[in-house]
C-alpha cells in the first residue's frame, strides 16, 4: 500500500526557535561591547558599574533564553507525541481500508492515486506494477485497455476508454463493468472535499448469477404459462422465429390439421415455415397459399380459405423480434350458421313485410276509427250542449211554475205538495248538473285556467255558503283565515272543496267539520276533517266511482257523483287527492296544491258595473225565450212579484217595440230577461245588443243559459250582462232584480 507524507512542523516551534536566535545574537553583542569597553577611557569605577549592569542584563537574557529553551523542549516533546499519534492513525486507517472486502482507491486533486487496498489490486491485477509509482487514472485506464480486462475494452477500446475516463471525472455515482474474466464489478465514485476522488469497487458476480437464475426461472415459468394459454385456445396456433423455424405451437393446431387430413400428421413436417406450407398444400389441399406467406413488414392479416371441404380463417401477425405467428380458425360452423341466419333473416324479412302491410292496413283502420271517435266526441260535446239546454228547459219551466205557486196563498195540503215538488226538482237539478259536468270532463270540454289564487277568498265563500247548513245540522264548521296563494283553477278548486265540505256536513251526525291547512316545501295541503262514521278499507276506492254510496248513507240525500267529479277534476289539474280515515273516528279528504306568488289585481278587472236606476213602484220586464213553457212560468213568477211582463220568443216582436214606445215612464221596460240560445242561431248577447241599439243603450239585461262553458260567461261579462244558469232559482233571480233596483 502506498504511504502518506509526514506532517509539517508546528508554527509555535518555529517562533520559539526564532526567539532563541535573537537572544543568542543579543548575548554576543553584549559580550562584544564589554570587550571593547576596556579600551575606552574612564575610571575603574565606571567600568565596574558598567560591568555590574552588563552582568545583570546578561543574567536576565540568560534566564529568558533558558525559559525559551524549556518551552522549545516541551514543544518538541508534544510534536513527537503528535507524530506518533498520526503514525498510529495512519496505521489504523491502512488496516481498516485493508480489511475491506471491497476494493478501495483514493486519488488526489491531480487525479494521481494516493493509496489503495489489496482487494482493489485483486480486482484489477493490471495495476500491481503501477501502484508504487502513484500513477494518474488515465494511465491506469489505458493499462486496462491494453490488457483487455473488460468486455467494453475488447469490443470498442477507444470508446470504452473515453467513457471510463469521463465517468471517473464526473464521479456521479455507481455503474457496472463486465470483466473479460466473467466477473461483474460495481464501481461507486465520489468527490472528496479536497477535490480528489474516492472509489469503491464491489464484486457483484454472485448477485448477477442469482439474477440470471431468477430470470431464467421466470422465463421458463412464462413459457409454461404461454404454452398453457396456447393450449386453451380454440384456434390452432404456431409461432416461427426469425430463422423460420418452429418455436411454439398448441395441440389444437394438430387436431385441426388432422381433422382435415384424416390421419395423424408428422410434427416434424411442421418444424420449419416451408414444411408448414408444403404440408398444408399436399395434405390439407390449401387453396390460398398466400395466407401462409412470410412477411417482413405489415400489420395483422386475415385470409379466408378452404382446406379440404372445411372453411378456415388464417391470420398472420408479424412479431417485433422478426418472427411470425399463424393462427388457424375453423369457421365452417360459423359460415353454416351465418347462412342459416341469412335464410332465417330473409324469411323474417318476408314475414315483416307481410306484417308491415297488415299493420299499415290496421293503422289505416285505427286512423279511421280515431277520426270516427273524434267526430263522435265532437258530436257528444254538441249533444251535451243541446241536451243540457233541452233537458233544463222544461225543468226550468217547472221550477218557475212551482215558484209561482209558492208565491200564492194555498191550503196546507197543496202547499205541502208544492214543497215536495220543489225538493224533487232540486234533486233532479243536482243530478243533471253532476251528470253534465262529468260528461264535459270526460269529453275534454272543460279546460283548466291555472293561475295564482288567493285561497282566503275561496275559504270565505265556503264559510258563508255552508255555515247555515252546518248550524242546521248542529255541527261546528271551522274554516280558518289564510293569506296563502296557490296555483290552480279557481272555479274547479272551489268545486272540489265545496264537495268535501258538503259531504262532511251531510254524513256527520254530531261534532264538527274543520278545514285545515298544512304547508310543506313548495306545496300546501288543504284537508277537510269530520267526526263522522269513517270509511272502511274496502270502500276507500269505491267511493270515487259513479253512483257508489256507502250502505249506512242510503237514507242521506245524494247521488254518489260528487267524489267521481272530484277525482276527474284533480286528475285534470294535476293535484293529488288523499284520504285519511278510521271507522268510528272520522275522515279527512285532502288536496295538495302548489304554492304561488301573490298576484296583483289586473288593471280594470272588476265586476260589471251595476246600472243605477230609480226604483219604481211598478215596472215592465221583457222576457225572451224560445220555449213556451219557460215563458209562461217566468211570466207567472214575475207577475206574482208585482211586475208587468212582455213575454215573447222573438226580439223583433211588435209587442216589444210597443212596450218601449210607451211614453209612460212606469210602463217602459226596466229589464230584459233573455235566453242565450234562441231560434235561428240567435244568441242572447246578440238579442240584447240589438235591443240596446234600437231602443235604449242603458237597457239592463239578464241572460239565462244552460251552457256553463267559459266562452259564454266571458262574452257576457265583456258586455256587462249578468248570467243565470238554468234551471233558474227564484231566489237568485229576486236577488238580481233587487241588485238592479227593479224591486
Amino acid at each position: 500500500m502506498a504511504s502518506l507524507s509526514p506532517p509539517a512542523p508546528a508554527s509555535e516551534v518555529e517562533e520559539l526557535r526564532e526567539r532563541v536566535r535573537k537572544l543568542e545574537k543579543i548575548n554576543a553583542a553584549l559580550i562584544d561591547r564589554v570587550e571593547r569597553a576596556t579600551d575606552m577611557q574612564g575610571g575603574a569605577y565606571s567600568m565596574f558599574e558598567t560591568a555590574i549592569a552588563l552582568e545583570a542584563m546578561v543574567r536576565e537574557r540568560t534566564a529568558a533564553l533558558e525559559t525559551a529553551l524549556g518551552r522549545l523542549n516541551a514543544m518538541n516533546a508534544q510534536l513527537a507525541a503528535a507524530s506518533a499519534d498520526a503514525d498510529a492513525a495512519r496505521m489504523r486507517l491502512r488496516d481498516a481500508i485493508e480489511s475491506l472486502s471491497d476494493g478501495f482507491a483514493l486519488f488526489d486533486a491531480d487525479d494521481k492515486m494516493v493509496m489503495c487496498n489489496s482487494a482493489f489490486l485483486d480486482i484489477w491485477p493490471q495495476f500491481v506494477p503501477l501502484a508504487t509509482d502513484s500513477p494518474d487514472f488515465s494511465t491506469m485506464a489505458e493499462a486496462l485497455v491494453h490488457a483487455r480486462a473488460t468486455i467494453g475494452a475488447i469490443v470498442a477500446p477507444d470508446r470504452w476508454l473515453s467513457e471510463r475516463v469521463e465517468r471517473h471525472r464526473l464521479a456521479a455515482g455507481a455503474h457496472v463493468q463486465w470483466l473479460s474474466n466473467g466477473r461483474w464489478v460495481q464501481i461507486n465514485e465520489k468527490r472528496t472535499s479536497e477535490g480528489g476522488t474516492v472509489g469503491v469497487y464491489t464484486d457483484i458476480t454472485s448477485v448477477k448469477a442469482e439474477d440470471a437464475r431468477q430470470r431464467a426461472q421466470e422465463l421458463a415459468e412464462r413459457n409454461l404459462a404461454l404454452q398453457a394459454l396456447l393450449d386453451t385456445l380454440s384456434e390452432g396456433v404456431c409461432m416461427f422465429g426469425p430463422d423460420l423455424r418452429l418455436q411454439a405451437w398448441n395441440g389444437e393446431l394438430l387436431n385441426l390439421l388432422e381433422a382435415v387430413d384424416g390421419r395423424k400428421p408428422d410434427p416434424l413436417d411442421l418444424s420449419t415455415h416451408a414444411g408448414l406450407i408444403a404440408w398444408c398444400r399436399s395434405h390439407c389441399h390449401l387453396d390460398q397459399s398466400e395466407a401462409l406467406m412470410w412477411r417482413d413488414e405489415g400489420d395483422r392479416r386475415e385470409t379466408p380459405c378452404m382446406m379440404g371441404e372445411r372453411h378456415f380463417m388464417i391470420r398472420s401477425v408479424r412479431l417485433s423480434t422478426g418472427g411470425m405467428v399463424f393462427t388457424f380458425d375453423d369457421v365452417t360452423e360459423s359460415i353454416q350458421f351465418h347462412r342459416s341466419l341469412t335464410e332465417t333473416a330473409e324469411t323474417l324479412e318476408r314475414r315483416v313485410e307481410e306484417r308491415t302491410a297488415q299493420l299499415v292496413e290496421l293503422n289505416h283502420q285505427l286512423e279511421e276509427a280515431k277520426d270516427e271517435a273524434e267526430t263522435a266526441n265532437r258530436s257528444k260535446t254538441s249533444f251535451l250542449a243541446a241536451a243540457s239546454h233541452d233537458l233544463l228547459q222544461p225543468l226550468n219551466a217547472a221550477r218557475l211554475f212551482v215558484s209561482a205557486l209558492d208565491e200564492c196563498r194555498l191550503p196546507a195540503r197543496p202547499r205541502s205538495l208544492v214543497e215536495q215538488t220543489t225538493i224533487a226538482l232540486d234533486s233532479v237539478e243536482d243530478l243533471l248538473e253532476a251528470l253534465f259536468e262529468i260528461s264535459r270532463l270526460d269529453a275534454g270540454a272543460i279546460q283548466p285556467d291555472i293561475r295564482p289564487i288567493a285561497l282566503g277568498q275561496i275559504f270565505n265563500a265556503l264559510r258563508i255558503e255552508f255555515s247555515p247548513l252546518a248550524r242546521a245540522g248542529g255541527l261546528d264548521l271551522i274554516v280558518p283565515e289564510t293569506g296563502a296563494w296557490v296555483a290552480s283553477d279557481a272555479r274547479l278548486l272551489r268545486r272540489v272543496l265545496q264537495n268535501f265540505v258538503s259531504n262532511a256536513i251531510r254524513y256527520t251526525a254530531q261534532g264538527q267539520v274543520a278545514v285545515e291547512i298544512t304547508q310543506s316545501e313548495g306545496a300546501l295541503t288543504v284537508g277537510v276533517r269530520d267526526t263522522g262514521p269513517g270509511i272502511t278499507e274496502k270502500d276507500r276506492e269505491l267511493i270515487f266511482r259513479e253512483f257508489h254510496r256507502l250502505p249506512h248513507a242510503s237514507r242521506i240525500p245524494g247521488k254518489g257523483l260528487g267524489l267521481a267529479i272530484v277525482r276527474r277534476v284533480s286528475t285534470m289539474l294535476g293535484h293529488d287527492i288523499t284520504l285519511d280515515t278510521a271507522v268510528g273516528v272520522g275522515s279527512t279528504f285532502s288536496i295538495t296544491l302548489p304554492l304561488a306568488q301573490p298576484a296583483a289585481p289586473a288593471d280594470g278587472a272588476s265586476t260589471p258595473e251595476r246600472i243605477q236606476l230609480r226604483r219604481p213602484a211598478h215596472g215592465v220586464v221583457v222576457v225572451i225565450d224560445n220555449d213556451a213553457g219557460v215563458l209562461a212560468g217566468m211570466k207567472a213568477l214575475l207577475e206574482n212579484w208585482g211586475l208587468d211582463v212582455v213575454a215573447t220568443h222573438d226580439p223583433s216582436d211588435p209587442a216589444v217595440g210597443k212596450a218601449f214606445c210607451n211614453e209612460a215612464k212606469d210602463k217602459s221596460p226596466m229589464l230584459c230577461v233573455v235566453d242565450f240560445h234562441l231560434d235561428d242561431g240567435l244568441t242572447g248577447d246578440q238579442a240584447v245588443a240589438d235591443l240596446r241599439g234600437r231602443y235604449r243603450a242603458d237597457l239592463p239585461a239578464v241572460v239565462v243559459s244552460a251552457d256553463r262553458g267559459p266562452e259564454t260567461k266571458q262574452a257576457l261579462a265583456a258586455m256587462g250582462i249578468p248570467l243565470l244558469y238554468k234551471p233558474v232559482k227564484p231566489a237568485q233571480l229576486r236577488a238580481l232584480l233587487r241588485q238592479l233596483e227593479i224591486m
